[in-house]
């Protein structure tokens, strides 16, 4: 089954409107039919006999039959239009669900430009094809047979022209769909690619101007934009052939009928009127087939666009709750890693963690150090599921994370990651975010203790300051401690600050850190810091390397211990002291 049937189904609330559309566009295309029949009936009955009255009363037929005609088309339009409308909002809102229930592995497949592009672009293509199929599917078919048929009808002895054009234009139209399908699927890759670097442009835009590299941001995006550019071109330039044969076709066709239909006129064979109406008849039977080209060539479109849809709605998330997952779950916080180790690429690659074990007791603070790319982040990741291990295991309470509901997990996890993400909207609600039925008060004391509270007050409008997209019109400081804020909110049992501090003052992260000494008291931590100041009072200091757990213990024992953490020691704080 091709992907565009698969999403057929998201047609079915509409029925109604899909059977009402063809009924209302056959009414058209049956009145358009007659209006050729009419034309041989004034020419040949009405003015060939000097009738007048004859002449009169059939126009004004096909004025009303034009009418109802048009009252059918513009119907159908309407029809038409409200289902593809409803069609692609529905499809673009269960596109966003589906978007919702990846886990991180599935974002890191399908990276944002794609999927921005999917959602938009995409469906707007398969949107575009269902409104050709409701009107031109209907209309095209119906158009080709009964123009046929009243051609053959009208005048018996033309009635081989069309036979003999129309074989033509149908092997033109498969010779060139077939060409055209491939450079439109390659066509949407490249959009993806110009999608990527604006998304990517637009997201660092400060940097860029930081780096003055705005002429090879502008050298990238002209690159990707020449490509689309290029595909779209070389796609195009392939369907144009199509109107041109097709015109070709139709011309000869109109001049072999004047040419027979001469011969036969003036042997007193046929009429006159008879002529105009095939002519007709047989314009109609050709242009019918160029609409059903280009309805062929949009399906194709469509085909392609459909696939990377259901591309989306069939990847299942690589993180998912197992049957039975516990809901009821009370956590405590104790936090165990047994010989855990992680690729993000499955088996595949090197591991980023490898034999990783250790044991974080109920309200203990565990903090991590090690260079970047150590494993500092993934290590955190696992704990709510963001992604899973590849062997080993990790239990909360004795509970497998695997084993519980991962909405009933992060419930009691409280987390800042490294990437401070705030949404437009007011600091107040960003704050609130993940509890947003949270009292006024208790927003004010997550913020007192993250050190918000004071610089919130100085905004012109406080707690109900607007932040633009992510956040944008505060510090980098600012930034995180609302993301803390918004963390300690959930009051979690287990809380992970993933390099959160990074933007903000020593003074200012010192009394972050007495704060959280109260808040989370017999609550569980996780602490990943650049500063060793951050972490020289965490119960259990890790240090890794190289995806390796090489050292662990409190701060005076890995100072007399551990060489690695000596040297960070120093590097940082040590100013040369000598330790016994």
């Amino acid at each position: 089954m091709s992907a565009a049937r698969k999403l057929a189904k998201f047609l079915k609330p509409y029925w109604r409107w899909v059977v009402i559309a063809p009924v209302l566009m056959t009414l058209e295309v049956s009145m358009d039919l007659m209006q050729p029949r009419m034309v041989e009936r004034i020419i040949d009955q009405g003015i060939a006999r000097l009738d007048l009255n004859l002449v009169l009363h059939t126009g004004l037929l096909m004025f009303g039959l034009a009418v109802i005609g048009a009252l059918g088309g513009m119907s159908n339009g309407i029809f038409a239009e409200m289902t593809v409308q409803a069609f692609g909002a529905d499809l673009r809102e269960i596109l966003f669900r589906k978007v919702q229930t990846f886990s991180f592995g599935n974002l890191d497949e399908l990276e944002t430009g794609q999927l921005i592009t999917r959602l938009t672009n995409d469906v707007t293509q398969v949107q575009e094809a269902v409104l050709m199929i409701l009107r031109i599917l209907v209309r095209s078919p119906l158009l080709l047979i009964g123009s046929l048929v009243m051609a053959i009808v009208t005048s018996p002895q033309l009635a081989f022209l069309p036979l003999v054009l129309m074989p033509i234009e149908l092997a033109a139209v498969v010779w060139i769909v077939s060409k055209a399908t491939p450079l439109y699927s390659l066509v949407q890759e490249k959009l993806d690619a110009l999608n990527e670097v604006m998304q990517e442009n637009l997201a660092g835009v400060r940097v860029v101007k930081a780096f003055v590299r705005a002429r090879h941001e502008e050298g990238r995006f002209g690159r990707a934009n020449t490509n689309l550019t290029e595909q779209s071109v070389k796609a195009a330039r392939t369907v144009a052939i199509m109107p041109a044969f097709m015109m070709l076709t139709i011309n000869l066709g109109i001049i072999g009928i004047l040419w027979f239909g001469g011969v036969q006129f003036m042997a007193g064979n046929m009429q006159l009127g008879q002529i105009v109406a095939f002519v007709n008849y047989l314009t109609m039977t050709l242009f019918s087939l160029i609409m059903v080209s280009q309805l062929i060539i949009q399906l194709a479109r469509a085909e392609a666009s459909a696939k990377r849809i259901q591309e989306v709605l069939e990847s299942q998330p690589k993180v998912q709750n197992r049957a039975n997952a516990l809901t009821d779950f009370i956590s405590r916080g104790r936090v165990v890693f047994e010989d855990v180790t992680f690729n993000y690429e499955g088996n595949h690659g090197d591991p980023v963690l490898r034999g990783v074990s250790f044991v974080a007791e109920p309200g203990q603070t565990v903090a991590l150090l090690g260079t970047t790319g150590a494993g500092k982040s993934s290590l955190v990741h696992l704990i709510p599921r963001f992604y899973d291990v590849i062997s080993g295991g990790i239990t909360i309470d004795g509970q497998d994370v695997r084993d519980l509901d991962q909405a009933s997990l992060r419930r009691t996890i409280g987390i800042a990651l490294q990437e401070t993400v705030l949404f437009s909207g007011s600091i107040r609600d960003n704050i609130r975010y993940g509890r947003p039925e949270a009292p006024d008060e208790e927003v004010i004391a997550a913020a007192k203790a993250a050190q918000a509270h004071d610089f919130i007050l100085s905004l012109p409008e406080g707690y109900d300051t607007i932040l633009g997209q992510r956040g944008v019109n505060l510090s980098g400081g600012q930034k995180q401690r609302i993301a803390i804020a918004r963390a300690l909110l959930l009051k979690p049992v287990i809380l992970i600050l993933d390099d959160s501090t990074s933007a903000v003052d020593v003074e200012t992260e010192t009394k972050i850190q007495s704060a959280l000494e109260t808040i989370m008291r017999n609550r569980t931590s996780f602490v990943i810091a650049q500063r060793i100041s951050t972490v020289l009072n965490a119960d259990k200091i890790l240090v890794l390397d190289d995806g390796q757990i090489v050292a662990e213990g409190t701060h005076r024992q890995l100072l007399a211990e551990s060489p690695i953490y000596r040297e960070i020691y120093d590097s940082q704080l040590g100013n040369g002291v000598k330790h016994d």
